[in-house]
């Protein structure tokens, strides 16, 4: 298991970042070896003929055009021949620690490694600070493989690991070497590489943020990084505006800090098989996240500062509200009461006056600090 922190890295040292294959679809191929080279695709019940949403899909699916997100029915139009599993979140948390643990385990430059965890499928791994200054470090290509082959060697699951001066890099290169290989992308070969790809091939810009940089002109990686920095400033603000530009050159000097993620909020959501059509059915379904959602901010010890709502019309139109409550609470009248204030601000009802048939509901309790 995790023994907690060991370390926080700085700017200088070679920066991996590790990246599991097909993660959940590959968990369940562990643990059911007969579909391996099958399409396989998990999400909602596991049933394609109800409603529910993509959360993966393995390569072999993937080929067909099935990705996460999409509605279950149309993977199985794309993929007929898929096997389709329901998610199983606490096998995909044990895989995720055995991975964690594995990586954590490892030493460079013959001191254990600083480890910063994304998520269930993703880490930065970087040396301490001390072994880079001792040097003897080694080829980080190499050290990438060795991280490569020990996690497979001690789960049974393969990973892509990304080679970078910095995170930003790191993160990149991890879909130059995929799957199962290994990518690599430093400052001497940015230009060269990044420079003529969209500003949506960064990290952390999406298509809201390069539709707004198309409308100054700025449209490859190369532009972002030519740009005056006064002039983005002006136009997106003094800390997002220099922010961008230095992705556009490829600089981060963000550090690989282990220490523990403390969770910010905690939700639930339904997908319904009957779409609702009263507020009651709406009133009713709001409460039991809430409940839900609520037993999770308990256990926590802290109260809830925002409430946000999700809420999905058919045929799939979604919106997404928050609130800021007046002081944080765990009361879960406050709580539910300002879960159905959201409401009022998305369009429920149709011009006849009758409600908007609701297919789906997500509640999110965001938390005070610790």
């Amino acid at each position: 298991m995790s023994t907690g922190p060991t370390g926080r890295t700085g700017p200088g040292g070679p920066v991996l970042h590790v990246d599991l294959d097909e993660f959940v679809a590959a968990v369940e191929i562990r643990r059911r070896p007969e579909l391996a080279g099958l399409p396989v695709v998990v999400g909602g019940r596991g049933d394609p003929t109800e409603r529910g949403v993509v959360a993966t899909a393995s390569y072999a699916a993937r080929e067909h055009g099935v990705g996460s997100g999409m509605p279950l029915r149309v993977a199985a139009r794309k993929c007929p021949d898929a096997v389709f599993l329901a998610a199983d979140h606490a096998a995909y948390d044990a895989a995720s620690v055995e991975v964690m643990d594995t990586v954590r385990a490892m030493t460079w430059g013959g001191e254990p490694v600083v480890l910063e965890v994304l998520g269930w499928d993703e880490a930065f791994v970087a040396p301490r600070p001390s072994a880079v200054a001792a040097g003897g470090l080694g080829d980080p290509v190499g050290f990438a493989e060795s991280v490569r082959a020990a996690v497979l060697d001690a789960t049974g699951l393969h990973c892509s690991v990304g080679v970078g001066d910095n995170k930003l890099q790191a993160k990149l290169a991890t879909s130059f070497g995929k799957p199962r290989g290994v990518g690599r992308l430093v400052s001497e070969d940015w230009a060269t590489v990044m420079g003529p790809q969209g500003v949506d091939a960064l990290w952390g810009i999406g298509p809201g943020w390069a539709r707004r940089l198309g409308e100054l002109g700025i449209r490859t990686v190369a532009d972002l990084g030519a740009a005056d920095v006064h002039h983005l400033a002006d136009v997106l603000g003094p800390s997002t505006g220099p922010w961008l530009r230095r992705m556009g050159r490829g600089v981060d000097t963000s550090p690989v800090d282990d220490t523990p993620r403390v969770a910010v909020s905690h939700g639930h959501e339904t997908t319904f098989q009957v779409d609702l059509e009263t507020l009651d059915e709406v009133h009713a379904g709001l409460a039991e996240l809430v409940a839900r959602a609520r037993e999770d901010v308990l256990a926590e010890g802290r109260a809830v500062a925002r409430v946000g709502l999700k809420i999905r019309f058919v045929p799939f139109t979604t919106f997404t509200r928050i609130r800021k409550l007046p002081e944080p609470s765990t009361d879960a009248e406050v709580l539910l009461t300002a879960a159905v204030s959201l409401l009022d601000r998305v369009p429920t009802t149709r011009e006849d006056g009758s409600l908007r048939k609701v297919r789906l509901l997500g509640v999110r309790l965001e938390m005070t600090p610790p």
